[in-house]
């Protein structure tokens, strides 16, 4: 074989192995989380792709005053670092009367960085209150428990609150950009019905 002939079937090579790599590479958009009940008040929704487990979200409510107070608690594959939050927060019985209220309680903040970027919102063309964070710095790569949320219901007999989630990780691995997580948990709090 001359040189010729030897560079042409390395660089066709070349090019079916870089073609390859296109069509692996990608953010991967997982929708369908399975949902674990360990009680009306807590639940949890995993991601998994090719058998393995991608992230978790788990909610935790319990109910003061007729106020939810809610404990979040993000984990991910090792490997992946988180590089934003979005819930939407809304209790459909009520969402189109009187919307709940919604805020932020525990500071989301990691050893020595500065805090994350945090934003507060009503969506435009959905209901409930968005929770947005973005820039975790050195709380991207750990599983991020800081993140409390406090919901007056716009309604005594309010019973069902719904988190719809977005959570963007990147991948450390080369054929792989990240992931983007969409899910949706709904927790009940029949106690409400009795204040």
């Amino acid at each position: 074989m001359d040189r010729r002939q030897y560079l042409g079937v390395v660089a066709s090579v070349g090019v079916v192995g870089t073609a390859g790599c296109g069509a692996v590479a990608g953010r991967q958009t997982l929708t369908d989380p399975t949902v674990h009940a360990d009680s009306p008040q807590r639940r949890s929704i995993e991601w998994v792709s090719n058998g393995e487990a991608v992230g978790e979200l788990g909610v935790s409510g319990t109910v003061s005053s007729g106020v939810l107070d809610l404990a979040t608690e993000l984990s991910h594959r090792e490997g992946t670092t988180v590089q934003s939050i979005r819930l939407r927060v809304w209790m459909p019985q009520t969402a189109t009367d009187s919307a709940s209220e919604v805020a932020v309680v525990s500071p989301v903040e990691g050893d020595s960085s500065p805090p994350p970027s945090l934003s507060l919102y009503t969506p435009q063309r959905a209901l409930g209150t968005v929770i947005e964070v973005t820039d975790l710095d050195d709380l991207a790569d750990e599983t991020i428990s800081t993140l409390d949320l406090l919901v007056r219901p716009g309604s005594e007999t309010a019973r069902k609150l719904t988190i719809d989630s977005t959570i963007e990780l990147a991948d450390s691995d080369v054929f792989n950009s990240g992931y983007t997580l969409d899910g949706e948990l709904e927790l009940t709090f029949p106690e409400r019905g009795t204040q």
